[in-house]
């Protein structure tokens, strides 16, 4: 029997995705998006706006992982930042700098009176870093909106929701009744469940009471303070599963298979977007896995599990810091067992929903050996299925061919030799490990790709080149070419690809699989 998903089940797993990579507590947003939907039915909005407050509520940070390894260069582990910036008030300049001060202190241990400058500098930057930071998260979020069917006002909601009502939100200086009403009653909500966690739900409400007509709208404010004793309760009660599940107003529906997979590419996308090197790796690894299970004869349904799995399969890489991807030296042994812990990762995030549950404890074997060396298991051989073993032969290959920040990308022909070695040791499956090797040598032989959106081919060199990273002054040298120029070429791509930033342009390019070997 096929498994079926509802949209509702994909939005929450998505959320406990970015309540983790966020430094949240799992279910932060599950329990935001049942008081945002309980505030909005008090409140008596639209069913449309109900709608759309679900939708926000769930969805509000899908955008974070866009450019966190800027965040990462800056001030080291983005997750204890974030945590810090979300309960502080962003608007006031004091408590801003402490948090700045504190992230720059863990990226700097021992920093004295001389890395105060630098600290200062930082500040001063902090918001023009910011604002790209999260225009590029916003756009982020609203293109995956609309891959999940979730229509172009959903969409457009999840690209204000750093905007406040005083105006000094980003990226466009919203204010005001300018900001649309779902996104200020879950900007209410989840600042008051994040507050309750740390300060217990009175004094949250204190807090709250202070940013009136600041951080939010006093309307809003003024109601949930006459309405404080329901609505309190609700903040200290422990949302389920289901409970969201039921508050989902769209149709109950399965997704079609082509939704399904669909939903299961956004979980790639937004796990390789984490990254600079691992941009369009999940994609890569699903279709390498995938030719290879229709090389050993798996059968459609399987195939299609295999395909989903090797999707999400690095999903857990969103618990760990990124500061700790990004590191071009040895990890120590704290860092390697959070590295560890990913795969475990990506099986939790998606335990709660019986299809997705299935796809992710066969993801949580990609690193999994024959031999029992691998893990976060240390399943050995007779509890691997063929699927299984193929998926860790895919990921495996492909890892090789990429670059890391402590190594260079290797030649196909030393991964083949790396793999072939594995196979020899017992560690990788010689049937999967074969199959891996015949589909990668068939696809690097392969047709010439198709031009996407009329890009010229310097167009795709520098789209490839600003999905890695690179500054406009980086792409000109590069190329042989002025920055200027560079620029130029940058924003004519913007036009065709219709995107406004570069962690918008990277999305694009990972959709297309443009940053792919022969891509």
């Amino acid at each position: 029997m096929a498994l079926t998903v509802r949209r509702g089940e994909v939005l929450a797993a998505l959320s406990i995705a970015t309540d983790l990579a966020m430094g949240q507590p799992v279910e932060f947003a599950l329990k935001s998006c049942v008081l945002g939907v309980r505030l909005g039915q008090a409140l008596g909005v639209t069913v449309e706006e109900l709608r759309e407050t679900y939708y926000e509520a769930l969805l509000r940070y899908i955008g974070c992982n866009a450019e966190t390894y800027v965040v990462a260069a800056l001030f080291g582990d983005e997750m204890e930042m974030r945590r810090d910036l979300a309960a502080i008030d962003r608007s006031s300049i004091f408590q801003r700098s402490g948090v700045i001060l504190r992230a720059a202190q863990r990226a700097h241990p021992g920093m004295g009176l001389a890395a105060i400058p630098q600290t200062l500098k930082l500040f001063a930057r902090a918001r023009s870093t910011a604002l790209p930071i999260i225009a590029g998260h916003c756009e982020v979020a609203e293109r995956i909106a609309l891959r999940l069917g979730l229509g172009p006002r959903a969409a457009a909601n999840l690209g204000q929701f750093y905007e406040r009502w005083d105006g000094l939100g980003l990226p466009r200086g919203l204010e005001g009744e300018a900001i649309e009403r779902p996104v200020r009653i879950v900007a209410l909500a989840q600042d008051l469940v994040l507050l309750a966690a740390a300060y217990g739900a009175e004094n949250a409400l204190v807090i709250i009471k202070k940013r009136r007509g600041r951080a939010y709208d006093p309307q809003l404010v003024d109601f949930l303070v006459a309405h404080q004793r329901e609505l309190l309760l609700q903040v200290e009660e422990q949302p389920t599963w289901d409970t969201v599940l039921g508050l989902e107003l769209d149709s109950q529906k399965p997704l079609s298979e082509a939704e399904f997979d669909e939903a299961c590419c956004i979980f790639a996308d937004f796990t390789d977007l984490k990254t600079l090197f691992t941009a369009g790796h999940s994609r890569t690894v699903a279709g390498l896995a995938e030719a290879a299970g229709r090389h050993c004869g798996m059968p459609d349904a399987d195939l299609a599990m295999l395909r989903r799995a090797a999707y999400v399969h690095d999903l857990g890489d969103a618990v760990v810091p990124t500061a700790i991807w990004i590191k071009p030296g040895a990890l120590t042994a704290s860092e390697r067992e959070q590295v560890r812990l990913h795969a475990y990762y990506t099986e939790r995030i998606l335990a709660q929903s019986p299809a997705l549950a299935s796809i992710g404890h066969l993801a949580s074997l990609h690193h999994e050996r024959l031999d029992g060396t691998g893990y976060h298991r240390g399943v050995a051989a007779q509890n691997l299925s063929r699927a299984a073993r193929i998926l860790a032969a895919a990921e495996a290959y492909q890892t090789k061919i990429e670059a890391r920040p402590h190594r260079e990308p290797l030649p196909p022909e030393a991964a083949a030799s790396f793999l072939k070695d594995e196979m020899r040791a017992g560690r990788i499956d010689s049937e999967a490990g074969a199959a891996i090797l015949a589909v990668a040598g068939h696809r690097a032989c392969g047709a010439r790709r198709q031009l996407v959106a009329d890009l010229t081919a310097r167009e795709l060199e520098v789209l490839r080149l600003i999905a890695r990273g690179q500054s406009n002054k980086q792409v000109g040298r590069f190329l042989g070419i002025s920055a200027k120029t560079a620029g130029n070429h940058i924003q004519n791509l913007y036009g065709k690809i219709d995107v406004s930033t570069r962690a918008g342009a990277t999305l694009f390019a990972i959709e297309h699989g443009l940053l792919t070997p022969g891509g």
